[in-house]
């Protein structure tokens, strides 16, 4: 990752093979370079997101960030030239977009600012001009401390710790083990949601403080026996450990998981089913039902 102000040692980030590609296919090898004046996060998952749509393919990204001078955008463009592929920006200075545009006419390569329409219809429906203002959604606002709280809170009561301020959370996640609850937590933490989770264990009573909690958002997880079977022993494996176990034994699973549904159906807990939803779309879906509990409650007065 390129690190300002040591100018001189313009390095960028990167990756690539995690998109879906092929590695073996020597003719279908490409560069892309993401240009940013912030950190590089939007541009990245702009790229991410496209990209993982084609197949057979090997891409490997160049994220440059933190680009800021005529100097810097210098030594990238340097880059591109070398390592020739289209270059996607987002970039508010003018100068630099001019600089990024002109060279990639030159090298008549392909040139994208990723977030200029959208800037273009919200300044036009607005009557507004834009502030120039890089990595302004990373400044240290009030929603930043949001989202280290909520972290703070979410880390503090992974699975089952601290129950004794439950109704402070958000958003309580059950279920049996490796069922996503903690990577779930952890991004909608990030998205400054208070997030616990409880799991589930076989013979094992929930707290009482879950069954007690009003306020947040329950969901309960489940996911198809045989797949979660499979996650469970590639787990061990990877922990060393006996994969031969009640912990992996299919007829007992199957009963986590009924008994999981039963618990969900009493209490009245919505239920996702996560078998074939990433950790995204399953907070994607939390965050909608918290929304509309929002709405609701703001409705009721």
């Amino acid at each position: 990752m390129l690190t300002v102000p040591a100018l001189p040692s313009l390095i960028p980030r990167f990756s690539g093979g995690s998109c879906g590609v092929s590695w073996g296919v020597a003719n279908r090898n490409f560069h892309v370079h993401l240009v940013s004046d912030s950190t590089g996060e939007t541009v990245s998952s702009v790229a991410r997101a496209c990209l993982v749509q084609y197949e057979g393919i090997f891409v490997q990204e160049h994220v440059w960030s933190l680009v800021r001078t005529k100097g810097q955008m210098d030594k990238v463009m340097q880059a591109v030239e070398r390592d020739r592929g289209p270059v996607l920006y987002t970039l508010v200075d003018q100068e630099l977009r001019d600089l990024v545009r002109d060279h990639c006419r030159r090298l008549q390569l392909p040139c994208v600012g990723v977030l200029d329409q959208a800037m273009s219809v919200l300044a036009v429906h607005f009557h507004s001009k834009s502030e120039q203002w890089p990595g302004r959604q990373h400044q240290l606002d009030e929603g930043y401390f949001d989202r280290i709280d909520a972290m703070h809170f979410t880390l503090a009561h992974d699975d089952g710790q601290s129950t004794h301020d439950l109704e402070d959370a958000d958003v309580i996640l059950v279920g049996p083990s490796r069922t996503s609850k903690t990577p779930t937590c952890v991004y909608l933490a990030n998205r400054g949601v208070r997030a616990a989770n409880v799991p589930l264990v076989p013979s094992v009573a929930p707290p009482v403080e879950l069954e007690a909690a009003k306020r947040p958002l329950i969901v309960g997880l489940i996911t198809d026996p045989e797949r979660l079977v499979q996650i469970r022993v590639n787990r061990l494996r990877l922990l060393q450990q006996d994969t031969e176990s009640e912990y992996t034994d299919m007829e007992r699973v199957q009963g986590e998981i009924q008994d999981a549904r039963r618990l969900y159906a009493r209490r009245k807990w919505v239920t996702i089913d996560v078998t074939r939803r990433s950790i995204e779309e399953t907070a994607a879906a939390i965050l909608q039902m918290l929304a509309t509990r929002r709405e609701q409650r703001l409705q009721a007065g």
